[in-house]
């Protein structure tokens, strides 16, 4: 039997807050776009099966996923919404795309006659999304080239084109250039549209917004937007105007593991980087870099004890770091510590990216499988 981790150091997932902010993004769409979510990482760290089923549970029209292995470990955990494979697989994987009923985003006739010689040999039929690219510079076909693949897709026999989308690589930008590149995208993947139904095609689903278009361009929401960041609980930009109230779904969570009392000049941790100014006590916490703790957050972190702030001295090592509670003290032994969450007072995800020059994304990504996550109702009602 698999033994129970019963781990100080803990990612509790709100899963109420899911709810909360897949609430927010029908408003900010007025309810008239389906949604889709994208699980891809591990759903950003929060774990994507159980994720998925509070998504699919609330209404979400769509999952998305990096990798197809990601898709098979939904599909194995009795999942079976649609879902998008944004990235691009290797020639070995299409045969699982297919088996498992993946819709993949395709932007070149090579590889959608590769998932149409598959799908003819499994004698299954799959569905695809034209990808556009506007001006991301990563995958998809050009504007001008897409009506010839839309074409193309439509003389294949076991491919159905269900959707058109392109990605937006600056929406959350408060900048005037970037308002005006993506404006200019959201101009052009229109046309582009227009282009494969003046020839005849039906486009189907078409969707461009991801979290910064879902926010800040509702012309961008057309019949589908793809929620990532925004779903987790923050803002792709923490500059951005900030209509909804998103709640972050994280909380990342340990124990004071062992305090002791050292004298002024007594130094901590790695490198020596920090000796006590006075006679202090100093707890140690068991997290650091090994679960995904970022080490740059050494002498520049906070935690929260007992709804108090208290600053990271030294280094962070790779399972433990050690905080200052000052020459007195109420804190004791096996007190909770919250890293960052959504408790007032406790930073964000958003507040330690800002100090390590990061992003959420890869803040909650980074925390590990070392790190057991439970699973939780924060509140009654929403």
């Amino acid at each position: 039997m698999p033994q129970i981790n019963r781990r100080a150091t803990r990612a509790v997932i709100h899963l109420d807050h899911i709810d909360h902010n897949l609430n927010c993004i029908k408003k900010l769409t007025g309810g008239r776009s389906k949604i889709c979510v994208a699980v891809k990482a591990d759903a950003y760290g929060h774990g994507a099966v159980e994720v998925a089923k509070r998504a699919l549970q609330w209404g979400v029209d769509f999952l998305a996923i990096a990798t197809v292995n990601e898709a098979v470990i939904l599909r194995e955990a009795g999942i079976n919404a649609p879902i998008l494979l944004f990235s691009l697989p290797l020639d070995a994987e299409i045969p699982d795309l297919v088996q498992y009923g993946l819709t993949p985003f395709v932007g070149d006739k090579s590889y959608a006659e590769k998932l149409n010689t598959e799908a003819a040999s499994q004698k299954r039929s799959i569905k695809v999304h034209i990808k556009v690219d506007t001006g991301m510079g990563r995958i998809g076909v050009t504007p001008h080239k897409a009506t010839e693949l839309a074409g193309f897709i439509g003389t294949r026999e076991y491919l159905i084109q269900e959707g058109v989308c392109t990605h937006f690589p600056v929406s959350d930008s408060p900048e005037e250039d970037d308002i005006r590149f993506t404006k200019n995208q959201i101009s052009l993947f229109q046309k582009t549209v227009d282009a494969i139904r003046a020839i005849g095609l039906d486009p189907g689903i078409v969707h461009a917004a991801n979290s910064g278009a879902i926010i800040a361009y509702s012309e961008a929401h057309f019949d589908m937007v793809r929620a990532g960041i925004c779903l987790y609980g923050y803002y792709p930009d923490p500059r951005m105007k900030k209509p909804a109230a998103f709640k972050p779904v994280m909380e990342l969570v340990s124990r004071v593991a062992f305090l002791k009392r050292v004298q002024k000049g007594t130094s901590v941790s790695y490198g020596r980087t920090w000796s006590a100014p006075r006679d202090s006590w100093i707890a140690t916490i068991p997290v650091g870099y090994g679960d995904g703790y970022n080490r740059l957050l050494s002498g520049r972190g906070r935690v929260m004890i007992n709804g108090q702030s208290y600053p990271i001295v030294g280094r962070i090592c790779m399972d433990q770091f050690m905080v200052d509670l000052g020459p007195v003290t109420d804190v004791v032994l096996f007190d909770p510590v919250i890293l960052f969450g959504p408790d007032d007072g406790a930073m964000t995800a958003t507040d330690i990216a800002g100090i390590c020059n990061s992003i959420p994304y890869e803040l909650t990504c980074n925390i590990n499988k070392r790190v057991p996550r439970d699973y939780k109702e924060r509140t009654k009602s929403l």
